[in-house]
Order: C-alpha cells, then sequence, then structure tokens
C-alpha cells in the first residue's frame, strides 16, 4: 500500500467553531438530521456532502469555492497526515479510545489483493458520489482501512511525541465520542507511516461505494491527484477496534411457534424465561450468553413478540453442510441465518433482502430489543459481535460478506481534512 500525507484544505478554525461545521458521513444522516446541520452554522460539511436542492452537485462547488475564496477553509502549510483519538464509553461502561490516522492511499483494483473489500455495493450511491466528486473535485469524507501491525510501530514511535502538545481539533460529535486530532506534518514522522504501510493490505472496513468512486473517478480523470483517495487507517492489532453487529429483525407477520419449528431444524436451544420484574438482568445474561456460546459454535439470538423467552441458538453439528456458500462463508453466523432461515424457511427472496422488505437491519442493540417490545416487528435475531479474523479470511478469499454485515463504531467525521483532487 502506497501511502501519501495530503496536501490539506482545512477549516479556519480563527472564522468558525468546529463543533458547528462537522458531521458524520453522508449515508447516515437522515433529512431530519440534515436539517438540523444546516441550522448550525451555514458552513457546515453537510452543504458539500449532502447538499439539499435539485441543484445538489453545482450548489455544493458553488459553497467549496466560495468559502475558499472567502477563507472559511484554507489550505494547510505542508502535506501532512492526521492522527485522531476517538473516545467513547460503551453500553456496558467500556471506555474505548480508538486510534488512527487520515492520509492519502493509491487507488488500487481488487485484483491487486492490496485493498480487500467484504461487503457488496449499489449502483445508485456509487453514482451519487461519483457526480459529486466530478462536481467538486475533492474528497470531503474518508474511506475506513483496517491494517495489521502487531509491534504497532505509528502507536510507539510517533504518537507520543504530539500527545502532549495542543491537538489541531478537539471536539465532542453528537454521539457523544470526542474526537482529539493531532496535525502531524515533520517529515521524518511521516516516513514512518509510509514505511509501515508500503508492504502491507488494508480491508475496507466502511466506504465501500466511496472506495469504488475513487476507482472510477481515478480512470477518467488526467489530474494524478486523483490516482490518490483520503483514507482513514485503524490497526487491527489495537484492542480498541471494535466492531459492532448488525441484527436481523423480521417485520413480516409470522407465529412464534412457527418461527421456531423453523429455527430447531437447525439450532439447539436454550430457553431464558422473563418476567417484568427480572427482564433486564435475564437480558444481560442472555447477551453475555450469545458470546460465549459464539466462541465454540455459530450461535446468535432470538426474540419474538408476545412471548416472555429469549433464545440462545446454537447450530446443530452438520447443519452448516447445508448452507449453499463456499467453505470460508459457511463460518459466517449471518451467512447461516440467511441461507437455512430467512432464505430457505422464511422464503424471502435476495431482492427483498437486498430491498429490506419485510425484513431490517438494525444497528443499534436495544432497537432490536424495543421494536418488539413495542409491536412493530415479529421477530429480532440478535447476532454476536464480528471478528476480524473472518472478516479478513473472507475478504483475502476474494469473498464479500452479506448486506449490513459489520458495524464500525464510531463513525467517522466529515470536516476534519478535504483532499483536493486538482
Amino acid at each position: 500500500m502506497e501511502l501519501k500525507p495530503i496536501n490539506a484544505i482545512i477549516y479556519n478554525q480563527d472564522k468558525v467553531d468546529v463543533k458547528d461545521v462537522i458531521a458524520p458521513p453522508y449515508d447516515v444522516i437522515t433529512s431530519a438530521y440534515q436539517d438540523e446541520l444546516y441550522k448550525k452554522s451555514p458552513y457546515n460539511i453537510v452543504r458539500l456532502i449532502l447538499t439539499k436542492g435539485d441543484n445538489r452537485y453545482e450548489d455544493a462547488k458553488n459553497f467549496f469555492e466560495n468559502w475558499l475564496s472567502e477563507g472559511v477553509l484554507k489550505r494547510s502549510e505542508k502535506p501532512c497526515i492526521f492522527y485522531i483519538i476517538q473516545k467513547y464509553t460503551t453500553d456496558n461502561g467500556k471506555k474505548i479510545e480508538r486510534k488512527g490516522f487520515i492520509a492519502r492511499n493509491k487507488i488500487e483494483k481488487f485484483e491487486s489483493k492490496k485493498v480487500l473489500p467484504h461487503e457488496f455495493t449499489m449502483g445508485g450511491p456509487k453514482e451519487d458520489r461519483l457526480k459529486l466528486t466530478k462536481a467538486c473535485e475533492a474528497n470531503f469524507s474518508q474511506i475506513f482501512l483496517v491494517y495489521n501491525d502487531p509491534e504497532k510501530n505509528i502507536e510507539t514511535k510517533v504518537a507520543p511525541k504530539y500527545l502532549s502538545q495542543k491537538p489541531f481539533m478537539d471536539v465532542v460529535d453528537d454521539n457523544g465520542v470526542q474526537n482529539i486530532v493531532y496535525l502531524i506534518d515533520d517529515e521524518e514522522d511521516i516516513k514512518v507511516f509510509e514505511k509501515t504501510l508500503e508492504d502491507k493490505a488494508v480491508l475496507i472496513a466502511d466506504g465501500h461505494h466511496r472506495y469504488e468512486t475513487a476507482m472510477a473517478y481515478s480512470e477518467i480523470s488526467n489530474n494524478p491527484e486523483a490516482k490518490y483517495v483520503m483514507s482513514y487507517f485503524t490497526n487491527a492489532d489495537d484492542e480498541n477496534l471494535i466492531i459492532f453487529p448488525t441484527h436481523r429483525i423480521i417485520t413480516k407477520f409470522i407465529e412464534p411457534y412457527v418461527l421456531l419449528e423453523a429455527v430447531k431444524k437447525y439450532f439447539d436451544i436454550e430457553e431464558f424465561t422473563f418476567n417484568s420484574m427480572n427482564k433486564t438482568k435475564v437480558k444481560e445474561q442472555f447477551l453475555a450468553a450469545i458470546e460465549k456460546s459464539n466462541e465454540k459454535v455459530i450461535s446468535m439470538g432470538l426474540y419474538m413478540k408476545n412471548v416472555n423467552k429469549f433464545y440462545l441458538l446454537k447450530l446443530k453439528d452438520g447443519m452448516a453442510d447445508l448452507v449453499d456458500a463456499s467453505d470460508v462463508l459457511k463460518k459466517l453466523d449471518l451467512t447461516v441465518l440467511h441461507d437455512l432461515i430467512i432464505t430457505k424457511e422464511l422464503g424471502y427472496t435476495k431482492e427483498e433482502q437486498m430491498a429490506q422488505d419485510g425484513i431490517k437491519y438494525i444497528k443499534q442493540e436495544f432497537e432490536a430489543f424495543d421494536m418488539i417490545d413495542l409491536g412493530k416487528a415479529e421477530a429480532s435475531f440478535i447476532m454476536a459481535y464480528p471478528k476480524m479474523k473472518d472478516i479478513i479470511d473472507i475478504s483475502s478469499q476474494g469473498y464479500r460478506m452479506p448486506q449490513k454485515s459489520t458495524y464500525f463504531y464510531p463513525k467517522l467525521l466529515s470536516g476534519v481534512v478535504i483532499n483536493p483532487l486538482k
């Protein structure tokens, strides 16, 4: 992987308050949240990454050019890399500090095996992002890439020099995540980043559509800057990199006993009965049991409407052989669930699953339970935390995981840095 610093465009913090101009990636911004971001500041990055109106791409270009001419955006004095620490507390009270950095990397075709995708993409988002890139000739958001470095060269050789200094940016986002950013422009320190990544392949954790857009743009642009794309890199060997699951919610009507009988064909079942007094405690025991069981055998949870039980599902011996997939994909809980239960037993077509017709993919664990309690869904399949090893094994063998398989949290901020492509 060829790495370079960024000839960065950054917000002029003498003219704007950073907390008013940052935003999450465009694909997690709802219409209501878009309105909130618009109200925060006339210079919020949302006006570039997700502009309102009929002439969205031309408007984004005009905003971008005007902010540069007004001095709201400015160019960094030297090419630089942005080292980021994201601090947050998990639902169970664990304090996390995920470390990473933003730089440019040379765009590689997937056939090179230098950049490994793990999810499928759709045409609509790529067309949208390509139009924006053509209009503005810049990367406004990062690709999320993961690399392996057990020696932790960057964390031990470079980062300590900067952690005692005043950060370039220190802002708490709307999810309560503290984002501390250090600007690194020392040429010798930058060489450590470049050297660490030069012999490594990287996995696309998030931003598959943006990466494939960058590939397409690099083929039509004559500018050498377009051969590189802005990415965020984090070390898979850092224990602070946590991958959250995406749960499967059945919204099309099905009788609980019918679903349970279908599940029993393939899974051994352990029941967790609860009442109104002990539900929270039993739910905690249930969630812990899913993780513990999944270390030994493919396991997941099931919670159904109007049933005062949680069900721990453990795949029976030999059932993975019934899954219509490659051997490496058969090791994945979502592959098993989609093939044996959602497709074969419940009869969902691939098109319905892709379109989330009668089935929803929910990132938030509490929401997967709440939808049942509120009567908005029939059943929730609670998934275990994905394993990085499984993702890398699948990707390195040229396969992709099911749609919405992983949730790398926290999301990366847009507005920390812009990468010009001209």
